[in-house]
């Protein structure tokens, strides 16, 4: 091989070395930035969507006027767990109930965890689709008790549920105050799930929320 020939080689090696090395740096740096849109837009202990994606998809559904309903859930008895078995067992609990609401089946758009142990549903449909997939999530959480490292753990679930014509204009606050006020009233009550309804008397936020 003459020497000028042996040249070209190593500079075309040189190049694709080079070429390679870049093209390796930017897969991690793209894997870096998937990770980290993940982690903006997931809870870490659920693996669920988190508040802020929860709201750009019911934003996203509204402003395509459709039919739409949202689903509020609240532990009920889960400070009691997370006092007197510590909170790696909390998570526990949190990551199962997680599971349990995202593998609901449709109309159920997405499953969040907002907070602590406040859960929230996207729903697709009319009122009737709404109220169907609140009760199914109250029953898929107080179904049977959960296995967890320290024994069966058993909770129940209070859910309050709103809904949005595609005929009528709503903001995404306005859906979850609806909602939190049904869920309110559902814990008050002992009912387990309740619905808004437009001519029913507001009623406060309840005061006992535990954030995690």
């Amino acid at each position: 091989m003459s020497l000028i020939l042996q040249g070209i080689v190593t500079t075309v090696g040189g190049i694709l070395a080079g070429l390679a090395l870049a093209g390796a740096l930017l897969w991690r740096q793209q894997q870096a930035l998937d990770a980290a849109r993940y982690q903006a837009s997931h809870d870490e202990i659920t693996g669920l969507p988190n508040r802020r994606l929860f709201l750009a998809r019911l934003r996203a559904a509204l402003a395509g006027r459709a039919a739409v309903g949202v689903v509020l859930l609240d532990l009920d008895g889960f400070k009691t767990v997370n006092d007197s078995l510590g909170h790696d067992t909390g998570n526990l609990l949190l990551a199962h109930v997680g599971q349990l609401l995202a593998a609901l089946d449709a109309p159920v758009e997405i499953a969040a965890r907002l907070s602590g142990d406040e859960f929230a549903l996207l729903v697709r449909g009319d009122h009737e689709d709404v109220a169907a997939a609140a009760r199914a999530a109250w029953q898929a959480i107080g179904v049977a008790p959960f296995r967890l490292n320290s024994g069966e753990v058993s909770v129940s679930g209070s859910v309050g549920y709103t809904h949005s014509p595609a005929y009528l204009s709503a903001n995404p606050r306005q859906l979850l105050a609806e909602a939190d006020a049904a869920m309110y009233h559902a814990k008050r009550s002992g009912t387990g799930v309740h619905g808004h309804h437009p001519l029913a008397a507001p009623v406060g936020r309840s005061r006992d929320r535990h954030h995690h």
